[in-house]
């Protein structure tokens, strides 16, 4: 069973401790709710995994079906079948979505894909997003709005068909029904590819579109707790300060966060 194991992983940003020691493994299907308050490395884990070089990796492991992760460069990390849904995508003037992903599928096979098969793959997926049909020929999210560039990415996973994504708060931006939609469609293309995922959310509604079979708690660079469902609605109902009094590691603090209730998830809209 294709495997992503993460083992005692220190991170520095700027000289900056991060990561103090991060143990995870993800195996094909499962999906894993990675929690905790702001600030405190849920994004520099991610990141660190895709090879962004703002973040140093200075002890531990990440490796892939035992192949060794770190010693790739990015475009091999992509191709080995890994995915960042990214929290703020980059926009890219003078770039099509359509060249974008055809170029990126055909960097990942032997063979380049049809112009046939390749347009009515991103007319399926499009359409099962609800997104504008003219998605194709648009810049990469340029001009997009927030909801949309968090589709876009979503789009990209479709027809990438990684073995592992991770979701960096792929739900910020989205309003309720947008919520449901990207959740459905996220569920489809695990059924279809059986794809493993990191999903790092504060919206308790989402995590409940997308059933997590796994729940962690990262504080302080650490992963003090995991569990299952169970896990994120006690997150839900009484936030993160019992996290502290429970495993006396103390959070740091950029600011409180908790899972977001229905409420709050409605306030903001996708244009």
């Amino acid at each position: 069973m294709p495997e992503l194991k993460i083992r005692d992983l220190h991170v520095s940003v700027e000289d900056q401790e991060i990561l103090k020691g991060v143990d995870l493994t993800v195996r094909s299907g499962e999906r894993h709710a990675l929690m905790g308050p702001n600030g405190n490395g849920k994004s520099t884990l991610l990141a660190a995994i895709m090879g962004n070089p703002k973040y140093k990796v200075t002890r531990g492991t990440v490796t892939l079906d035992g192949q060794d992760v770190l010693a790739m460069p990015v475009d091999e990390r992509s191709r080995a079948g890994l995915f960042l849904g990214m929290q703020y995508p980059s926009e890219v003037p003078g770039v099509t979505n359509s060249d974008f992903l055809r170029t990126a599928i055909n960097a990942r096979r032997e063979t380049p894909i049809s112009l046939f098969k390749f347009i009515k793959e991103m007319d399926r997926v499009i359409s099962e997003l609800e997104m504008k049909p003219d998605l194709a020929h648009r810049f990469l999210n340029e001009g997009f709005s927030g909801g949309e560039k968090k589709r876009n990415e979503i789009v990209q996973m479709m027809l990438l068909k990684p073995r592992f994504a991770m979701l960096d708060e792929i739900d910020s931006g989205l309003d309720v029904d947008a919520l449901r939609i990207v959740a459905d469609a996220i569920g489809e293309c695990q059924k279809e590819t059986g794809l493993g995922m990191i999903v790092v959310s504060h919206y308790a509604r989402f995590l409940d579109y997308l059933h997590p079979t796994h729940a962690h708690i990262l504080v302080d660079g650490r992963i003090v707790m995991s569990g299952g469902p169970e896990l994120i609605e006690k997150v839900d109902r009484e936030g993160y300060d019992w996290i502290e009094k429970e495993t006396g590691v103390k959070a740091a603090r950029e600011e409180k966060s908790r899972p977001i209730s229905l409420g709050t998830c409605g306030a903001r809209k996708d244009q």
